[in-house]
This record gives structure tokens, C-alpha cells and sequence, in this order.
């Protein structure tokens, strides 16, 4: 809601709280729709302001408050500018060979972070994002060095390695770019072709990289951010130690950008959709001293807010279950619910 000017008033608008003139004596009820009579009798009374409805008044759904907030906005003007500068840098190097410094990647980082005050909102509004279609691999990268910022403060990272792990986001998909556009967002299942084909990214973004004045371990990212601590990742089916600690970070960032990110074929999946996806096999194919933290604050950032049920109930999350981070307690009308003993039980959506 918003307070505006009498003056300002115009028929239609909703009344949000009730209008009352210097007698306490009720003018206009809450609720109610403007019409030229209402105004008249607010300005004759001299009313000097008027609490009225806005559009995020009237939103039903989380995605529908968040993207009206000001806050959103305002990031969103920031960051879909930054995206295309980004975007600009990116193929006039991948396609036309033209060096850019490394460090205006920083400074779009500096440019967009500011519009959100803290890591938490910064993934939330990133979740809210609906880049279009020639856009959507510039804007993976682009979101992946920008969570990669709020992940590396998670897991307190030295400022040195922040900085780096942060450029990582930048290039490490850039192998991608030399890929068509269809193959890499595909909606149907990739043929086994396909798929071999898409894997070549890793050894194109080595390419493209190698010979440029980078740090190491930003190249080594770009080539084994889909190597997994089991063995079972590509190029080269790398295990453990073997894999680039900070490719070891950009595998999870990588993973949890694409799963909160809507598809043309899907949508988004809410956060306790994405910790239950790590945790049914992350802590085989990912370091587990780096994803749990990383899980305990997304899920922890979940606290407070309500949740609709598979059973159609809506409860509000009130608790956190260390041992299953996707399954926390709820409070509903009817009592607590423990997820964690209540297996048949889905969170559907987060409001």
C-alpha cells in the first residue's frame, strides 16, 4: 500500500485503510472502490493523504509479490542492462576473437549486487528472473558468478578466492556459446549424439581459455566443472582430488542455477525441491564439505515462510531438520507436521 496526495486520488483506485477527517469521524472504509463522490468528499474534508492499494496488494502468489516489489524492479532494470553488456563481451570474444579486461566482469559484479541487501535476497530475486530465450545461456553465466558471490561467503572464502571463484561463474559454460542454441536448450530428451555433443563444451571452454592470462584454477573450471567426486562426471572421469577444488564449487553452483532457473519445457523447482535433488545423490557426486553448508542456509532461508502441501494443507515452516534438510517442521492449523516421519508428504509450493 501506498500513501499518496487527495489531490492525486482518481476513480477506481482501492481504498487500503479507512479515511477518517480531523473529528475521527469516518469518511471512507477501507476497501472501498473510488468513485468522484468519495474524492470530493475526502477534499472537501481536507484531507491532506490517503492510504491506497497498489498491484503487489493484490498479488495471490510469492512469484507475483516478489516480482512487483520495488526492490525487484529495481533490480531487474540493473541487471537486465548488465546482462546485455555481459552478453556483448562474451560473443564479440568468442566469435570475433576481441580481448576484453577481465576485470569489467567485476565491475558488472559490483554494478548488480548492491540491489540486493543481503546472499539470501540475491538468490531469491535471481529465482524471480525470466530471461528470454536468446538470452538464457548468457544469463546462466552471468547468475552463476553471481551466486557463486553469495556462496562464497557461505563457505568463507578468503577475499582472493571469492574473486576467483566468482570469474569461474563468468566463463566457465562459455564453451557453450560456440554450441546452437536449440541443442543446448533442448526440451525433449537429447539423443545419445547430442548429448556427446553438448559434452564437447567443457573441452571448447578449455580452448577458447588456455592461452589467455588467467588464473589457473579459472581455467581448470572451465574444463572439469562436470567431473564428479565419484568418478562418474566427463571429460576425463576425473575423482576426488584429482578435480579442481574450485570446479569442485562451480559443479554445485552450475546445478543449482539450472534448477532454479525456469525452463521453456518446466518450471523452476522451489528450494526444498532442490536440496532433496542434491541430497538423493550429491553427497556421492559432489564434496559434501562444501554442498552441506551450502543446503543448511538455503533451506535455513526458508524459515518463516508458508509452504502448500501435497495434501492441499498450507503450513508455515518453523524449523529446520539437520539430518534432512529437505524435510523440515511445520506449523499448521491443525498442529506441527515433522516431514522428516511423515514421508508422504510433498511440499508443492512456497508462498
Amino acid at each position: 500500500m501506498i500513501n499518496i496526495a487527495s489531490i492525486t486520488l482518481k476513480p477506481g483506485m482501492e481504498i487500503g485503510e479507512d479515511v477518517f477527517n480531523y473529528k475521527n469521524e469516518l469518511l471512507v472504509a477501507a476497501g472501498t472502490i473510488l468513485e468522484d463522490s468519495h474524492i470530493k468528499k475526502i477534499v472537501r474534508h481536507s484531507v491532506m493523504s490517503v492510504v491506497i492499494k497498489e498491484a503487489i496488494d493484490y498479488a495471490t502468489t510469492r512469484f507475483e509479490r516478489v516480482r512487483l516489489s520495488e526492490g525487484f524492479k529495481k533490480f531487474d532494470a540493473v541487471y537486465s542492462e548488465y546482462l546485455l553488456y555481459y552478453k556483448e563481451l562474451m560473443v564479440d570474444f568468442v566469435t570475433k576473437g576481441i580481448p576484453f579486461p577481465v576485470d569489467h566482469l567485476m565491475d558488472i559484479y559490483h554494478a548488480i549486487t548492491p540491489y540486493a541487501q543481503s546472499g539470501e535476497l540475491l538468490l531469491d530475486y535471481l529465482y524471480h528472473m525470466l530471461p528470454s530465450e536468446d538470452n538464457m545461456t548468457h544469463a546462466h553465466c552471468l547468475n552463476s558468478a553471481l551466486i557463486a558471490g553469495v556462496f562464497a561467503k557461505w563457505l568463507n572464502l578468503s577475499q582472493e578466492d571469492t574473486e576467483i571463484l566468482i570469474k569461474c561463474g563468468f566463463f566457465y559454460d562459455i564453451g557453450k556459446l560456440k554450441l546452437p542454441n536449440d541443442l543446448i536448450w533442448k526440451s525433449e530428451k537429447l539423443t545419445e549424439l547430442e548429448f556427446t555433443q553438448i559434452k564437447t563444451h567443457t573441452l571448447t571452454g578449455f580452448d577458447l581459455l588456455k592461452e589467455l592470462d588467467l588464473n589457473p584454477h579459472i581455467i581448470n573450471a572451465t574444463l572439469m566443472h562436470h567431473e564428479r567426486c565419484d568418478g562418474s562426471g566427463y571429460p576425463s572421469r576425473l575423482r576426488g582430488d584429482k578435480i579442481d577444488r574450485f570446479a569442485k564449487y562451480i559443479a554445485i553452483i552450475d546445478t543449482y542455477e539450472a534448477m532454479t532457473s525456469s525452463r521453456m519445457y518446466r518450471q523452476s523447482y522451489h528450494p526444498f525441491q532442490i536440496i532433496a535433488g542434491f541430497e538423493k545423490a550429491g553427497f556421492i557426486i559432489y564434496e559434501e564439505t562444501i554442498l552441506r553448508p551450502i543446503l543448511s542456509h538455503i533451506a535455513a532461508s526458508q524459515v518463516g515462510n508458508n509452504i502448500r502441501l501435497s495434501d492441499g494443507r498450507v503450513a508455515e515452516v518453523v524449523l529446520i531438520n539437520q539430518k534432512y534438510l529437505s524435510r523440515p517442521l511445520l506449523r499448521s492449523p491443525e498442529g506441527l507436521i515433522d516431514l522428516s516421519t511423515e514421508q508422504q508428504l510433498q511440499i508443492e509450493a512456497i508462498y
